[in-house]
């Protein structure tokens, strides 16, 4: 695939980005970009990336990727020559990592002053555990988010690697690095943006923190408002030994819930009633199949989904009218998202294969004499 500057066609597009790469978050939070419009050259570690999934890796699409080892003195002094032409540089290292190889904050501020440099960590860059490793779970785990998830009282469920990597990670990146590139529109100086999975996590959690001081959380698993605690905020069975979901928090849609189901249920207002409510919603929704509830529901505004695999979701009538999933190179992935009425964000290429495009993106990015950089092992070309 040949390689040109500026393939993005989102409103992001003219923001150069220098990509270290990582796994998860960092790499998330660049497909963002990417998908945006920006240029982002991926620096990969020669031989590849952890996990070898090459080309299906829908996180590493939408930009190129050079392979250089940062243990080598030339190929460092590359990442400071792209740092030049550089809006924004994406860490996702230990703390001092960088640093120790010359391309900390310091070094490249002293090449671009006015560089974002994202930084992407579980701890962040400071206090007692930045120095120790982690993963979602030990994050989510530590801020309080964990504890609550889930509808078995005898142990919490963690949902993946979504809420602490890509929810209070990546997310909260990309908008410290968009807040930060704004002001250095105004002021010419860059910043460093430490985004840690804890701190976007608590972030995120805000709304916990309400419930817990109007009085509201007990913290208890399934006992709240949204845990599962009430009969109309719940997850049911069907016939089929399928899935709903229901969510008719207001009234009005309760009513309606009450008027399609065909049940007679006491007021949802006296406590004294959630358990005679549930077991009637129990009962009846394992009366029909999930797609005989899809209908029942379909288009009202009783707040009942049916519960979608991952391999169905793109199937769904109305996921296939927006579009919301895509095929590229025989992988089926998620679109671009959010949606911009002008400059639609598009998937500009295919995950590369780590340094696929060595040659060609550097050539692009404006650095010389590459074929000494080949020769001398601090690049290769795939």
């Amino acid at each position: 695939m040949t390689y040109e500057l500026g393939q993005g066609t989102g409103p992001l597009r003219g923001v150069k980005v220098v990509e270290i790469a990582g796994i998860g978050p960092g790499p998330h939070a660049c497909m963002l970009l990417a998908d945006l419009g920006a240029d982002v050259i991926r620096i990969d570690r020669p031989g590849g990336g952890m996990f070898g999934m090459g080309d299906k890796d829908v996180l590493n699409r939408g930009r190129p990727s050079v392979a250089l080892d940062l243990k080598h003195p030339d190929a460092a002094a590359t990442v400071l020559g792209l740092v030049e032409h550089a809006d924004v540089l994406v860490e996702g290292m230990r703390p001092g990592t960088l640093e120790r190889l010359g391309l900390g904050p310091d070094d490249c501020h002293a090449r671009n002053p006015a560089l974002v440099y994202g930084r992407m960590t579980g701890w962040g860059q400071d206090g007692p555990w930045s120095q120790v490793a982690g993963h979602d779970m030990n994050y989510i785990a530590t801020t309080g988010a964990l504890h609550g998830l889930g509808q078995d009282r005898d142990r919490p469920h963690f949902p993946g690697n979504l809420l602490g990597d890509f929810g209070g990670g990546s997310t909260y990146l990309v908008i410290g690095i968009l807040a930060a590139l704004l002001e250095a529109r105004t002021s010419g100086k860059g910043q460093v943006v430490d985004a840690a999975i804890v701190d976007g996590t608590a972030h995120l959690n805000a709304i916990g923190w309400t419930f817990a001081a109007l009085g509201v959380a007990s913290g208890e698993r399934r006992s709240g408002l949204l845990d599962g605690g009430t009969p109309w905020y719940d997850v049911y069975e069907t016939a089929d030994g399928q899935h709903v979901s229901v969510g008719a928090l207001e009234p009005q849609f309760w009513a309606e819930l009450v008027a399609r189901i065909g049940v007679d249920l006491p007021d949802r207002d006296d406590p004294a009633n959630h358990a005679t409510i549930r077991g009637a919603l129990v009962r009846r929704f394992r009366e029909k199949t999930q797609a005989e509830w899809s209908e029942v529901f379909d288009r009202t505004d009783a707040c009942v989904a049916p519960v979608v695999p991952l391999a169905e979701a793109p199937r769904h009538p109305h996921l296939a009218a927006r579009g919301t999933y895509v095929e590229r190179g025989g992988v089926t992935q998620p679109a671009p998202a959010p949606r911009f009425s002008r400059t639609e964000a598009t998937i500009s290429s295919p995950p590369a294969l780590p340094g696929e495009h060595t040659r060609e993106a550097l050539a692009a990015w404006g650095i010389g004499d590459i074929d000494a950089l080949l020769a001398s092992g601090a690049a290769t070309q795939a």
